[in-house]
């Protein structure tokens, strides 16, 4: 076989069963060898929306998806997603072509050190100057990229070495077991959390990886400890719990830091300091102690006291069985505070006037979505609220990106949940800035004959930016733009277009779309002065229970 035959032998080896990108004369051997193999390629309409689906893929399935691009240009667009799937902890091989290595006639055309550019971003990036070291190359890449912290990969494959001879076979691939913490620091936690008397649980995104929701559920179980998440963390237990005091959707002056304030211990389980901070340190106050797969990584805000690194299911069932017997924590204060978040942060609100305000939208689609449902956010002001206000209900309950918080990932990322989990209803909800950044998509998704609905919360400008512009007191400008009309920008591409025009529409709508087959685009305008209302005055203005 040649090089190329040999790199898919391999992936195929590995379990890959799709491919997303884009293909250039540079990748037409490995294409080839892609036509007789049995993974799918999913051809998408840009390089960008290739790396979100191949990154959620690994996400979503906790084996490294996989993205292709040519040289040069195509190479460039990837890296955005790189970036992505570097601050997210998301499993990607990263493959891109290049032009001959050995002998070229097209001079440096469309040449670029790729290798150089993915240094910095990637875990790990090689091109391949012999064919004969593809096996090896590609059982080390995938290893890599799930060793914690999972991430990407980078792989450049020469047009010249994709088509020569070889003969080698794949690798045998076998699983590794992360090792476990070491047994005193775990009773030295453990008599930390006995000693305490208002200890608060924070649940991270790398809580979310394989059966540590298990575990952290027998934690809770066992201790009756209140808990609360990160962003990147939310429904690795049933945000509906009676103990969740909800979501650190901001870094400060919300109403559940009023119990972070007051909590003398806080258990921070697979929490990366790459997220939006979900509390601020300070030097004399809490004492934290740090549950993850590898140590922290100290800053200004985080400075954790005590560690317990290793496996991180494994840590959590042996301090649940330390703290069997314990249960007498001084919790009434997190139950009123329970009490106080479910009436300002989870009430419904809105207003009789239209449009509405962003928390009444959610409320609405969490009406309208099954339990088992999947929410992918894009980046923009709605995502705080949707972090602060939409109870997930499992691990994928809700998507979205606190990491490196890139416009233009949520559609791309919904297309590739429904392609991991087709039985269940995707819906993307994206900003009119952020959808247009990948709205191409659409013909990828409907191509596909996918199931999914895509809201477009539409305000006309770049909202986030507006609220910290209104927030330092800057007058408006340079954040306003104009749309196109999205019903029959839909309908060109073969997707149905909905727009939201009164109030109590969007769930019978949303409901209808879910039910039929088929893309289908709904906008909502949004009313954003709840921004400034709520996330800057009535915040600011708050005075925690005593």
């Amino acid at each position: 076989m040649n090089g190329a035959e040999l790199l898919v032998k391999c992936l195929e080896n590995e379990g890959v069963e799709v491919i997303f990108g884009i293909p250039g004369e540079e990748n037409l051997a490995f294409l080839e060898a892609l036509r007789s193999s049995s993974i799918r390629l999913v051809l998408t309409r840009h390089e960008q929306a290739a790396g979100f689906m191949a990154a959620t893929y690994g996400r979503l399935s906790g084996t490294p998806g996989v993205c292709l691009s040519t040289l040069g240009p195509g190479a460039t667009n990837f890296v955005t997603a790189v970036s992505y799937a570097l601050l997210g902890g998301m499993p990607v091989i990263f493959i891109t072509g290049q032009k001959p290595i050995k002998t070229s006639k097209q001079a440096r055309f469309q040449i670029l050190n790729i290798v150089r550019m993915m240094e910095p971003l990637t875990k790990f990036t090689k091109q391949i100057v012999n064919s004969g070291t593809i096996p090896s190359l590609v059982r080390d890449s995938f290893r890599i990229a799930c060793e914690e912290k999972p991430g990407p990969i980078h792989i450049e494959l020469p047009e010249d070495i994709a088509e020569e001879e070889v003969h080698k076979t794949p690798f045998v691939c076998h699983t590794i077991q992360h090792p476990q913490a070491n047994p005193e620091s775990i009773a030295t936690a453990a008599a930390i959390i006995k000693n305490a008397k208002r200890p608060l649980l924070l649940l991270g995104a790398a809580a979310k990886r394989r059966h540590i929701c298990v575990a952290a559920q027998e934690l809770i179980n066992t201790t009756g400890i209140y808990f609360f998440t990160t962003q990147m963390g939310k429904g690795i237990i049933d945000e509906h719990s009676p103990r969740c005091l909800g979501t650190a959707a901001l870094s400060d002056h919300d109403y559940i830091h009023c119990a972070i304030n007051r909590a003398d211990v806080i258990i921070n389980i697979g929490h990366d300091v790459v997220e939006k901070p979900p509390f601020f340190m300070n030097h004399g106050e809490m004492e934290v102690i740090h549950i993850n797969f590898s140590p922290a990584d100290i800053d200004e805000v985080y400075f954790p006291q005590h560690e317990i690194i290793g496996d991180i299911s494994h840590s959590l069932l042996a301090l649940s069985a330390h703290l069997q017997e314990e249960g007498y924590q001084e919790y009434k204060y997190f139950h009123r505070i329970h009490q106080e978040i479910s009436e300002h942060v989870f009430q419904e609100q809105g207003h009789d006037s239209f449009p509405n305000t962003p928390q009444h939208i959610v409320s609405d689609i969490k009406k309208a979505v099954a339990h088992t449902s999947i929410i992918s956010l894009d980046n923009g002001m709605y995502k705080i609220w949707f972090a602060r206000n939409y109870k997930a209900s499992h691990p994928h309950g809700l998507l979205l990106d606190n990491a490196l918080a890139t416009m233009g990932a949520g559609f791309p990322a919904a297309i590739a949940a429904k392609m991991v989990y087709p039985d269940k209803q995707v819906v993307a909800v994206c900003g009119d800035g952020g959808f247009m950044m990948n709205s191409q998509e659409l013909e990828t998704a409907i191509r596909l004959d996918l199931h999914l609905v895509i809201i477009i919360l539409r305000d006309d400008g770049y909202g986030m930016i507006k609220w910290k512009q209104t927030g330092m007191d800057l007058p408006n400008f340079g954040l306003d733009f104009s749309n196109p009309d999205f019903i029959h920008y839909a309908r060109s591409y073969g997707a149905k277009g909905y727009r939201i025009t009164k109030n109590d529409t969007l769930i019978p709508l949303l409901s209808e779309c879910l039910n039929s087959h088929g893309v289908h685009l709904i906008e909502v305008p949004v009313d954003y002065s709840e921004n400034e209302k709520v996330l800057l005055k009535e915040l600011q203005n708050k005075t925690c229970l005593l």
